[in-house]
C-alpha cells in the first residue's frame, strides 16, 4: 500500500532530493527523525488531525533534511523543511511552478528571525482559522525568539473586528482615520482576555486607506492574506499599496496570499512564497489542477 496520496507521481522527485543528503528512502526519513526523539508524522497529525498523509510525510522528509544539514537554529531548520515540502509538489502543478514548498519554509524562517518584529493576518475578517493561526504562530515562534513576535489582525469592518476579538479573547483596537493628514489615531482599546490571546491586536478598517495606515502604525514586516471575502476590495489593495510605500521608504516587507485564485494574480510577493495556505499543508494534497 502506498504511503501517501499520488505516491507514484511524487516519489521520483522526492528520492532525487533525498539522494543529495545520503538518504535512500522516504521511510528512512522517519528513522532519522526518531533517532533524534522526533515523531514528526504524529506531531503533524496532532496539529491538524484531518490533514492528508502526504502532508505528514512531507514534514517528516523536511525534518530529516534539516537534521542532515545539521541545522541548529529554528529559522534554518524551517528553510530546510521547505525543501522537503517542495519535493512533494507534483511536477507541473501550481505548487511546483510557484515553489510553494520552498516558500512556506522561507515564510517560517522569516517569522523565526529576530529581524521580523510584526506579523499581520490581513483579511476581510472572514476567517476564524486565521484567528487560531495567529495564536498558534505567536505561541510557537516565541519559544525560540529572543524578542516576542507581535501578531495582529487587520481586516475590513470595525464591528467585525470587535466581534472576533470578543470571541477569541484578543485585544480590540479601534482607530479613526484623518484623511486630511493621512494619520490614523487610536481611539479605543479593550482586551477581552488576559495572557497570550490578549497580546493579539485586532483592527477593523473602514477602507484601504485606513488599512494601510494601520500597517504603518504597527510596522508590519510580514503579512498573509485571506481570499474568501473582500480580496479585491480590501486585503490585496492594502498589501500592494503598503508594499509600494515600503519600497519607496526602504522598509523590508514581505507579503504572501493564502489559498489560490486571486491571491496568485493580485498579490505583490507571490513569486517568492507562492499561493501559501494558513496550514502550510494544503498544497501538498491532490488538486483538480494536478490532473
Amino acid at each position: 500500500m502506498a504511503l501517501f496520496e499520488s505516491y507514484d507521481r511524487r516519489e521520483p522527485q522526492i528520492l532525487a532530493v533525498l539522494k543529495n543528503y545520503g538518504i535512500n528512502s522516504i521511510e528512512e526519513c522517519a528513522d532519522i527523525c526518531k533517532a533524534k526523539g522526533l515523531d514528526i508524522y504524529h506531531e503533524v497529525e496532532k496539529i491538524q488531525p484531518i490533514c492528508f498523509e502526504n502532508a505528514k510525510w512531507a514534514y517528516t522528509v523536511g525534518c530529516a533534511i534539516a537534521i542532515k544539514k545539521n541545522c541548529t537554529r529554528a529559522a534554518d531548520a524551517a528553510a530546510a523543511i521547505g525543501e522537503g515540502l517542495q519535493a512533494f509538489c507534483i511536477p507541473g502543478s501550481v505548487a511546483d511552478q510557484r515553489k510553494v514548498g520552498l516558500g512556506h519554509g522561507n515564510l517560517g524562517k522569516m517569522l523565526l528571525e529576530e529581524e521580523t518584529k510584526c506579523f499581520c493576518f490581513l483579511a476581510g475578517h472572514e476567517s476564524f482559522a486565521a484567528a487560531e493561526g495567529a495564536i498558534g504562530i505567536a505561541e510557537k515562534a516565541n519559544k525560540v525568539r529572543k524578542e516576542p513576535l507581535r501578531v495582529i489582525l487587520n481586516g475590513l469592518g470595525k464591528d467585525a473586528a470587535q466581534i472576533i476579538s470578543r470571541i477569541n479573547g484578543f485585544t480590540y483596537v479601534e482607530t479613526e482615520m484623518d484623511y486630511y493628514t493621512g494619520e490614523v489615531k487610536e481611539v479605543f482599546r479593550k482586551a477581552y482576555s488576559t495572557g497570550l490571546r490578549a497580546k493579539v491586536n485586532c483592527y477593523g478598517a473602514n477602507d484601504v486607506t485606513e488599512g494601510v495606515a494601520i500597517m504603518w502604525k504597527e510596522g508590519v514586516d510580514v503579512s498573509i492574506t485571506g481570499n474568501s471575502t473582500n480580496p479585491t476590495r480590501f486585503q490585496h489593495p492594502v498589501a500592494g499599496t503598503y508594499k509600494k510605500e515600503c519600497v519607496e521608504k526602504g522598509k523590508k516587507y514581505f507579503s504572501v496570499a493564502s489559498g489560490g485564485g486571486t491571491g496568485r494574480t493580485l498579490h505583490p510577493d507571490n513569486m517568492a512564497a507562492g499561493p501559501a495556505s494558513y496550514g502550510c499543508l494544503l498544497y501538498t494534497s491532490p488538486s483538480p489542477r494536478d490532473s
